[in-house]
């Protein structure tokens, strides 16, 4: 009787190549916008105020972002830190373009509350968005990236190009004033 013959045999890892490195950076990429988009866009519209600038800022981001995704250094930081400095700066080229303020608009909550706890929670969406919105545009930011982008201190201190425990001040700093401004 002959024996069984392998049909692997002879197979290396080096002669199996699953994806070429450009196809990894899209998969990556391509987790990156799914992980990130919703983030993104509700940062840029507490910066920008303006719910349909901060949508062509998102996209404008993310074309950015993928147009220099070859160019990402894992050992300057995270991907969404990276992704979040290319979002601050698109949204910071359209303040500049625009050079007006306008109104924040902050996306809702997910899901829907309880009836009796939606009106308590809706006037305090507008306590915050109206402190918010007497808040200078450093500390806004600095909340958006905190609670909109759900970055740690690390994260914040490379898109603001701080060091890690400024970073931690100037949060704690924005907080104090957005409770005195919600207090008020």
């Amino acid at each position: 009787m002959k024996a069984k013959r392998d049909r692997s045999q002879g197979v290396t890892t080096a002669s199996t190549a699953t994806l070429p490195a450009a196809a990894a950076r899209a998969l990556d990429f391509d987790a990156l916008y799914r992980d990130a988009r919703d983030d993104v866009f509700a940062y840029t519209a507490t910066l920008l105020r303006d719910r349909a600038a901060a949508e062509d800022v998102t996209a404008q981001a993310f074309e950015r972002a993928y147009k220099r995704r070859s160019r990402f250094d894992a050992r300057r930081g995270s991907p969404r830190a990276w992704l979040f400095g290319i979002a601050r700066n698109a949204a910071l080229d359209e303040l500049r373009r625009r050079k007006r303020a306008a109104s924040a608009e902050l996306p809702g909550p997910s899901s829907e509350p309880a009836p009796d706890e939606a009106a308590e929670l809706a006037a305090q969406r507008d306590a915050v968005r109206a402190a918010l919105g007497t808040l200078p545009a450093r500390d806004r930011e600095l909340i958006a990236l905190k609670y909109h982008a759900e970055l740690s201190n690390a994260e914040i201190a490379a898109v603001l190009g701080v060091s890690v425990s400024n970073a931690g001040t100037l949060l704690n700093r924005a907080m104090n004033k957005l409770r005195e401004a919600v207090d008020a």
